[in-house]
């Protein structure tokens, strides 16, 4: 063996020996180091296993509501009012028999160009009365007289649909109309001739929503009934099954 092999593996073992020993030098240099590499990398693959867990752990289920109760104005127009109307009227089908499209109630706040928070109140207590937030209407000109400018806040209304509307029909035609005072009826001269019905009510205390406590002043409102009637006579036949209290029923 020459001198030349000798050396080589004493300095490939010299090389790896001296290495280590500058590596456990190192160590032994800086121990404080050393440990917060091992807490650094102890909290990152804790972090990863908390990561896992949250992954693969399901969500949580959503309480299930129970059965929809379907409102009973609803309920009554698809099992006694449907049948009724196509034998009185002779229907052809289901779908020709009228039907309400919607229902908007418009609640005017004039005093609103003096004092904003008045139609504030007037949409806190609309919403509570329909069970929708109201949008806020705008004037669409402006008035002198009334000192009213274009663009001005001055109503709130809200358009009703599907099961929130039949609710609020059912509230209206058996708890909040009976209780206007010296109560006979809704007059039958309130068609607009295309099968719609325009209801005035003179205060908003007549539905229990409302707090008397809370109320600073008395607030009247217009209901329209909005039909798929073509004629006025099949719009009073239809709010009649529904339950409307028109004037003249009274008398019997």
């Amino acid at each position: 063996m020459s001198e030349k092999d000798k050396d080589q593996p004493k300095g490939k073992g010299g090389e790896g020996k001296g290495d280590k020993a500058q590596a456990h030098g190192a160590d032994k240099r800086d121990p404080a180091g050393a440990e917060k590499a091992a807490a650094r990398a102890a909290a990152k693959e804790k972090k990863g296993g908390a990561d896992a867990d949250a992954a693969e752990k399901p969500k949580k289920a959503a309480k299930p509501a129970g059965p929809k109760v379907p409102a009973r104005v609803k309920e009554r127009y698809v099992k006694e009012v449907v049948p009724s109307l196509m034998k009185e009227r002779n229907y052809p089908n289901v779908m020709a028999v009228p039907r309400l499209r919607k229902v908007v109630v418009n609640m005017g706040v004039g005093e609103a160009t003096q004092n904003i928070k008045l139609l504030d109140a007037a949409i806190d207590e609309l919403g509570r009365i329909t069970g929708q937030r109201p949008a806020m209407r705008r004037s669409r000109k402006s008035i002198a007289a009334f000192r009213l400018r274009q663009g001005m806040p001055i109503a709130a209304t809200v358009t009703l649909r599907g099961d929130r509307m039949y609710e609020f029909v059912d509230r209206l035609f058996n708890v909040a109309l009976p209780r206007v005072r010296d109560f006979r009826g809704v007059p039958t001269n309130s068609f607009d001739g295309r099968g719609n019905y325009t209801l005035g009510l003179k205060d908003q205390l007549i539905f229990p929503e409302v707090d008397y406590a809370k109320v600073d002043k008395m607030r009247g409102m217009n209901v329209t009934f909005v039909t798929s009637a073509r004629t006025d006579e099949e719009s009073k036949l239809l709010l009649q099954h529904l339950g409307m209290p028109f004037r003249h029923q009274e008398g019997r």
